[in-house]
Parts: structure tokens; sequence; C-alpha cells
């Protein structure tokens, strides 16, 4: 039997070919009766391929990955887009919370759908990926927050595009790591406030009144650590006075529905551990109760949202606190309290202690500081923040540990000869 070669005299295979043109074909079964082909312009990869024309794998690798797939019932499968894998996903994913599920939801449409959505996930590589995050942190500004989220929603999607045998590896693997690594993404550190900023913080709002009525809601948040959907949807009924305990089991949330419209619900805590009880301190038991004795004179909040009423926390037209709307009112105070204290430090020719711009969360970080400062017991800080992780009680009490021993340090300056 006469053995075909290509135009330089070598043997080809079974089922390789070379047009009149120049280009190699490999011919293989599409798993339906039929045949399909794939070229390339070099036959092996120490081929060049020939000028002007488009650089790809020479045929005998794409000829390898083909077997792999036809041995593992991959090509048979291969026609599926990421939307109709994304559809069927988010369709399947019952367990969301809602708001949860509208992020997820909003981000793909966006970002997404129309960009790659339409593409076979077959077609869908690692570099793929590396260039459609790199465009929405180059084109759109994205920050890295935005890119973990995005990253989180599409993950898990291959991930099933892998288990279903559409592809053989995912190609959303390491791409966070590798896009810190060539953007030089440092993991920002969220710092709470001192000793001293936090005294200046609630005495300036205390003394203040712009901003006074605002000092029952911060004591809480400061002395609870609560985040700030569980502290604006706190009820009455989850207060006991008596035994001086806050319940926590649910939170206040204010999101971008599947219908565009952003509306207040109740859903459940962030995590498991997040369902907890954390004792009252005399401060936060007294704004509590001075809170109550002021709605009993001018009325309770008549909010009803899926079934839950009852909340601790109202705005001036009676309704329950939007959470952007206590950040604001932190920016507002610190914007007033470091212009007065830049006048009087001026006038007292001392250095102003200025308060940094925080939101809402650093009132929390603040609060789990000054409980690792005070206490030893991990596990218990842990119960009390209602951290899921360990690790992340352990990195805020690391820190506070780093301060505790530089002030230490500081106080032994010279106490003793080192040299």
């Amino acid at each position: 039997m006469v053995k075909r070669k290509d135009n330089k005299g070598r043997i080809l295979r079974d089922n390789e070919y070379q047009k009149s043109d120049g280009r190699y074909e490999y011919r293989y079964p599409d798993g339906k009766g039929g045949l399909k082909s794939v070229y390339s312009w070099r036959l092996v990869e120490t081929d060049k391929t020939p000028a002007g024309k488009k650089h790809t794998a020479a045929l005998r690798e794409l000829e390898k990955t083909i077997k792999r797939d036809l041995e593992d019932g991959i090509i048979v499968q291969k026609k599926v887009t990421l939307n109709a894998l994304w559809d069927e996903y988010i369709r399947n994913k019952t367990e969301l919370k809602q708001s949860t599920r509208t992020n997820y939801k909003y981000m793909y449409d966006k970002y997404v759908r129309n960009v790659l959505g339409n593409m076979n996930v077959s077609a869908i590589k690692y570099s793929t990926m590396k260039n459609f995050f790199n465009d929405l942190i180059v084109e759109k500004g994205f920050k890295p927050a935005s890119v973990e989220v995005l990253h989180t929603v599409l993950h898990p999607v291959f991930r099933i595009a892998v288990k279903d045998g559409y592809i053989r590896i995912n190609p959303t693997d390491d791409i966070i790591a590798e896009l810190k690594r060539s953007h030089d993404w440092d993991k920002k550190t969220r710092h709470a406030l001192t000793v001293e900023q936090q005294e200046a913080f609630i005495d300036y709002t205390a003394n203040s009144k712009k901003y006074s009525h605002w000092l029952p809601l911060l004591t809480c948040l400061l002395g609870t650590g609560c985040r700030i959907g569980e502290m604006l949807g706190l009820r009455w009924c989850d207060i006991d006075f008596k035994e001086g305990i806050i319940s926590i089991n649910h939170s206040l949330v204010y999101r971008q529905q599947d219908n565009g419209k952003c509306e207040f619900h109740i859903t459940t805590t962030k995590t498991k551990n997040s369902n907890r009880v954390i004792p009252m301190f005399k401060s936060v038991q007294n704004a509590l109760l001075s809170e109550k004795l002021k709605q009993m004179q001018n009325g309770f909040c008549m909010t009803e949202i899926d079934g839950y009423s009852g909340f601790v926390w109202k705005n001036k037209r009676g309704t329950v606190f939007n959470p952007q709307s206590v950040n604001k009112a932190i920016d507002r105070i610190v914007r007033d309290y470091n212009a007065d204290e830049i006048t009087q430090a001026a006038k007292e020719r001392r250095e102003p202690l200025l308060l940094p711009n925080f939101s809402n969360h650093v009132l929390r970080h603040t609060f789990c500081t000054r409980l690792c400062e005070n206490e030893t017991d991990l596990k218990l800080i842990q119960e009390i923040m209602g951290h899921a992780d360990i690790s992340t009680t352990m990195d805020v009490y690391n820190e506070s540990n780093t301060t505790r021993k530089k002030a230490s340090f500081e106080r032994l300056e010279g106490a003793f000869k080192i040299s």
C-alpha cells in the first residue's frame, strides 16, 4: 500500500491530508455519524507558519486533543453556550439568598451575557478569561472586589461544564491569583479606629446638636460589633433587657431586585455562625432604653417587611433606615469633626487628632479590635462576632496584638541597656 506523503516527503497518518494550498487537514468523527475537520498550516510544532498565514497549533497537537476528547466523550457535547449553562445553573441554585441571586444575575447580565455568553464553552480558554477580566479592569475600571465577585459568579458554571464533559479544564482556575500578580493588587487592610479616635468620634457626636440623635445607633454598633443589616433589622422582641442580651437571627437588606427596583427585605444572617446572642454593655442597654422611651412618646416604627415588624431603629419618616444613610451620616460627622478639630488645634497650637474616612463596617471592626485587646479567648470572640472562620478572628487579633507589642516596646525604650 502506497503511503501518502506531504510536499516535504513526510508520511501522513490515517485521516491526515494536505490540501493543494499547503494546509494540513485532520478528519475525525463528530459522534453523530458524520465527519468534522480541523486545519493547520503546520504538521508538527517545529514547522514554521508560512508568511502572512495565521499561526495556530500544529495539526498533530490538535489531533492529540481531539483523540483525548473523543475518548472522554467531550466532542459529542461541545455545542453548548455559556449563556445556556449559566441560565441552567442559576435556575437550579435554589439555596442562594434572593439578594445574592439578584446581585449575581445583575453582574452576569451586565458584563458577561453579551460579551462571552454566546460562545461555546469549549471555545473559552484561560487566555479568553484573562483577556476578559483585563478588559474590565482597564476599560471599565473594575476594582479587585468586583473582579472577585464576577469570578465567584463564573467559576462554578465552568466547574459544571467540566463535570458534564463539555470541557476538560476550568478556564477560570487560578486566574484571580494571576490577575493580582499582574496588576500588583494588595488586599486592602481595613483598620480599626484607635482608642483616641473612637473617643473623639463618640464625644463629638454626643455633644453635637446636629448629630446627637445618631448617638444611640452608633453606640449600639460600636458596642455590639453587629453588621449593619443585623443592627438595622433588630426588633424590640430580639432584646431581652432583663437578661441583658440581644438575639441576632436575621438581617435587613436593601438591594436591587430582578425587576430593577431597590427594595427592603429580611434575609437570614450571613452564615449559620452569625445566629448568635450578644451580651449588652450598660451603655448599649441605656442607649436602647433611651430610644424606646423616646419612641413611646413619639411613636414606634410601623414598617412591616416580609412579615417582620417592631423594628428598633426608625428614621425621621418613621420607617427603617437604609444602610447607606448611616454611612452618609458618618461621613458628615467625620467631615464636621475634622473641620472643627483643625480650627481648635490651631488655637491651642497642637497637632489635630483627625478622623479617617470610614464606613459603618469599620465600627464593627473597631469593636472586634477592642475585644481582641482585652480578651484572649479567641473562640469566644469568634462567637460574639459571628465569624464563620476563626482565621478572620485571628487576623484582627494578630493586628491588635502587634499594636500592643509596639506600645509595650515604646514604654520599655531606654529602660535597660542594650548597646
